[in-house]
């Protein structure tokens, strides 16, 4: 039996390359300091569980990524062709990708996005945002025009990429997320966290 692919979709934790509208507003070691332990525990909480091939899908840099989770590099590109890429480049079966700046992730969120991939061609994971935090196909058929178009980091991200799949194909919605982009966000999940 194929086991089904998580790929979880992250930058390569350096100064100055990461997080940057949040660094904008807290600093860029501030910046840094959540995306690698963020990063950090995501991988930790995913890999662990053998429901699931874990790959992370990494820009260039240099980096101590755990040897025991694959690593592939991003695209060349913009982010529509980078995820694409990311996708197609995995083995047969289901696959999910997501990023790495949503702390909430567990484990029973993937298994319930692979649940509801059984009965539908892709699911989605809304964000508060209104972009998306996963996004998951049963077929790689799917992917050609996917992510064309769409207007990334914008309230119109998860719209444009509903709208670009073809008609009667099946979409399930999951558990809306919140990802970390910017400092309220980030206070929010700081204060939630002394709670």
């Amino acid at each position: 039996m194929v086991r089904p692919s998580v790929i979880v979709f992250a930058r390569t934790p350096r100064r100055g390359a990461v997080k940057r509208r949040l660094a904008a507003t807290i600093g860029a070691a501030a910046a840094l300091r959540f995306h690698r332990l963020a990063l950090e525990r995501l991988i930790r909480r995913l890999a662990r569980d053998r429901r699931w091939r874990t790959v992370l899908c990494v820009t260039a840099g240099s980096y101590r990524w755990p040897r025991a989770v694959p690593r592939i590099a991003q695209a060349r590109g913009g982010l529509g062709r980078r995820m694409a890429r990311a996708i197609a480049v995995m083995p047969p079966g289901p696959a999910l990708l997501i990023g790495s700046d949503i702390p909430e992730i567990r484990p029973a969120h993937i298994a319930g996005a692979f649940r509801a991939l059984a009965g539908c061609d892709v699911v989605l994971g809304p964000a508060s945002d209104g972009g998306y935090w996963l996004v998951g196909l049963r077929d790689r058929g799917l992917l050609g025009r996917l992510f064309e178009g769409v207007r990334w980091s914008t309230p119109h991200a998860l719209a444009d990429t509903r709208a670009n799949l073809p008609a009667g194909r099946r979409v399930a919605l999951i558990e809306t997320l919140s990802d970390i982009d910017d400092e309220t966000a980030w206070r929010h999940l700081v204060v939630s966290h002394r709670r």
